[in-house]
C-alpha cells in the first residue's frame, strides 16, 4: 500500500518483478471503469515474460485501495495525480504504459502534463503508450442504460438501490458485447469493486464522464495528438461500450502516426475475456517500439 494523495489515502500496488529494472523493462498499468488491477491478472505472467518489471495498482475508489466518503473527489485529475504519486514511490524514471477505459482518460491527462512539463524525478519518460477499449471520444461511446442513469441526478439514489451483484453482472455483461466473460471472473470484479465502498460510491466514480465531456476536445484529445512517444490503439473488435469506431477516429483524426491493432472475438474487457489474444494484440508493438 502507497500514501497516494496528500490526505493519506492508500492505494493498492502490485509491483513484480526486478525493482532495478530499467525504464525500457518497465511497464505500468492502468485499469478502468468498475475495474481494478485484478483486471490485469491472467494477463500477468505474459507481460512478466515481456518486461521485467509489471506495476499495476487500484485508483482510489478501486479494488483494494482506499474507498473514502469524503475528501476525494474522484476526478479524473485527481487519479492523475494518484498514478504520478504511486510511479515516483516506486522509483521509475521512465516506462511503458498500458491503459483501459477510465485508464486511458487518465492516461492522455498523464500525457498532457508530461507534454509540457514532465517532472524532473522522471527523466526517461514514457516511453510508450497503449491505449485499449475506451470511450476516449465521449460522441462514439455507446454508454450503457446504468451508466446514463448513474451519472444523471438520480445518481446516488440509484447507486444505492441497484447496489447488487446481479444489477453489477448486467452492466458487464452488456458492456463487453459478446457474452463471452466468465462468470466467476464477474463475481471476482464484483468482489473488489465493492469491498469497504461506502453507499452511493458507483456514482460518485463514474461521474469521470462528465470530466470527459469538458476535456476531451480542449485537452485530452490534443496531448494524445501531441504526444511523442510511439502510441498503440489496441480495440477488441466485440465491444459494445466503447465500440470499435473509437480507434478508428483515433487513428484517422487524432493520431494517424499510431498503431492499431483490432483483435476479432474480444470484447470490452479483453484483458479478462482471453488475456492470451489481448497479449498477442499488443506484444509485437512493443518489438517495433523497442521495448
Amino acid at each position: 500500500m502507497v500514501d497516494a494523495t496528500p490526505l493519506g489515502h492508500k492505494a493498492f500496488v502490485i509491483d513484480e518483478g526486478d525493482p532495478d529494472a530499467g525504464a525500457g523493462e518497465t511497464v505500468v498499468l492502468l485499469h478502468g471503469f468498475p475495474e481494478s488491477s485484478y483486471s490485469f491478472s491472467g494477463a500477468l505472467p505474459l507481460l512478466e515474460g515481456r518486461f521485467k518489471r509489471v506495476v499495476s495498482f487500484d485508483f482510489i475508489g478501486f479494488g483494494f485501495s482506499a474507498k473514502p466518503a469524503g475528501g476525494f473527489a474522484y476526478s479524473l485529475l485527481e487519479q492523475a495525480d494518484v498514478a504520478l504519486r504511486v510511479i515516483r514511490e516506486a522509483g521509475i524514471t521512465g516506462c511503458h504504459f498500458v491503459a483501459h477505459d477510465m485508464g486511458d482518460s487518465v492516461m492522455t491527462e498523464l500525457l498532457a502534463r508530461f507534454n509540457h512539463d514532465c517532472p524532473d524525478w522522471f527523466s526517461d519518460g514514457p516511453l510508450s503508450v497503449t491505449f485499449t477499449n475506451g470511450s476516449m471520444v465521449l460522441g462514439d461511446a455507446k454508454l450503457r442504460i446504468g451508466q446514463r442513469a448513474l451519472v444523471s441526478p438520480l445518481g446516488p439514489l440509484l447507486a444505492r438501490a441497484t447496489d447488487s451483484l446481479t444489477v453489477f453482472e448486467k452492466q458487464v455483461t452488456s458492456a463487453q458485447g459478446n457474452g463471452k466473460l466468465d462468470q466467476e471472473k464477474i463475481l471476482d470484479m464484483y468482489s473488489a469493486s465493492t469491498s469497504g465502498a461506502p453507499p452511493g460510491l458507483m456514482a460518485r466514480l463514474i461521474n469521470y464522464l462528465r470530466e470527459r465531456r469538458r476535456f476531451e476536445g480542449p485537452r485530452w484529445l490534443p496531448a494524445l495528438r501531441d504526444a511523442s512517444m510511439p502510441v498503440h490503439i489496441c480495440w477488441g473488435a466485440d465491444d459494445a461500450v466503447a465500440p470499435v469506431a473509437i480507434a478508428h477516429r483515433l487513428k484517422e483524426e487524432v493520431k494517424p502516426e499510431a498503431t492499431l491493432t483490432i483483435i476479432e472475438g474480444l470484447g470490452h474487457f479483453g484483458q479478462v475475456q482471453d488475456p492470451e489474444s489481448w497479449f498477442g494484440g499488443l506484444a509485437p508493438f512493443w518489438e517495433k517500439a523497442g521495448a
